[in-house]
């Protein structure tokens, strides 16, 4: 089946989102002999930024230069794709908050397929486009299939695809004309900043986080102890937060801070795809958790089933030895 595919760029501050390397590995896995191209919509200089940057990577990049482009806001966004792209395209946009909200809309709009939250393929056959979703907070995958010969939306999670390796020499083509004239009936008001906390988990190159799978909060001074002993600093899943055992500002996700750490040692965390979202880059996970079936094990490199509070002064001591 060949398609036009398109994949739907977030970018912030000049610079494009690691989800776009995301995009370019899911397209390439789905039809592997496309050419995707590259959406990228915003205003000002620090467009053209992210529209030279992404076509290191992308074959073609159309770039929509508008004012009324300059925060993400699926009103405009939906009908410009609507009239820019061909029949029967397949979109890909990262499963965000703008891609939740744009996507079904968008599908109606295009009479297309819409299938969300993506974290696989299992190949297109005849028209039928076959992919991977996860139900039951990841214990269930579900295979999941639609008809794509009028195309389809499809969003993919956060960290479901390994980044794709910059190796394109892609044309930047200025589309911006045909996003004049848009308007909404809703407006960006401000960005309200996450709360600053004793550290910036975001800078750290060497992560230990802890989820609920720690049990109690006295249970916190074993992660204390294996975080001094590997020189790294303490985040967190949400639950943890919700439980005020730890500040707002060391909690990972999309709700918390994103980060891009070189190592990530989750601790009884199940990797729900709401804290893998603040995973960026291609850290090191190693993950340790009792439960054998949590989906935490899909995401990292290495995995210990094992009890939190039997392993991690044993952890602790072999550590200290080494050092």
């Amino acid at each position: 089946m060949a398609a036009n595919v398109f994949a739907l760029i977030a970018h912030a501050a000049g610079k494009a989102d690691d989800s776009a390397l995301e995009l370019l590995s899911a397209a390439k896995s789905l039809f592997p002999e496309a050419a995707p191209t590259a959406l990228v919509l915003g205003s000002g200089p620090g467009l053209k930024a992210v529209a030279q940057e992404v076509a290191a990577s992308f074959p073609e990049v159309w770039s929509f230069d508008q004012e009324t482009l300059a925060y993400p806001n699926a009103e405009l966004i939906r009908p410009l794709l609507v009239k820019v792209l061909p029949a029967g395209s397949i979109v890909i946009l990262p499963h965000s908050t703008l891609g939740i909200d744009l996507g079904p809309g968008l599908s109606v709009k295009l009479g297309a397929a819409y299938l969300p939250d993506v974290v696989g393929f299992d190949g297109v056959e005849g028209t039928q486009l076959k992919v991977v979703r996860q139900e039951f907070a990841g214990q269930v995958s579900a295979h999941v299939q639609g008809d794509v010969s009028k195309g389809a939306v499809v969003t993919v999670r956060s960290g479901a695809f390994a980044p794709a390796s910059p190796s394109a020499v892609g044309t930047v083509i200025d589309k911006s004309p045909e996003a004049a004239g848009l308007s909404a009936r809703r407006r960006f008001v401000e960005v309200v900043q996450a709360e600053a906390g004793d550290v910036d988990i975001t800078r750290e190159e060497v992560l230990v986080a802890v989820g609920r799978g720690i049990g109690e909060q006295d249970n916190l001074s074993l992660v204390d102890d294996l975080a001094e002993a590997m020189g790294a600093t303490v985040c967190c899943s949400r639950p943890i937060v919700d439980a005020k055992w730890l500040e707002k500002g060391r909690q990972v996700g999309t709700s918390g801070q994103t980060v891009k750490p070189k190592i990530y040692l989750a601790l009884g965390i199940s990797g729900a795809f709401q804290h893998l979202g603040g995973l960026k880059g291609s850290p090191f996970i190693v993950a340790v958790n009792k439960n054998p079936k949590a989906p935490i094990f899909q995401a990292a490199q290495v995995g210990v089933v094992a009890d939190l509070v039997e392993l991690l002064p044993e952890l602790t001591e072999q550590i200290q030895k080494a050092r």
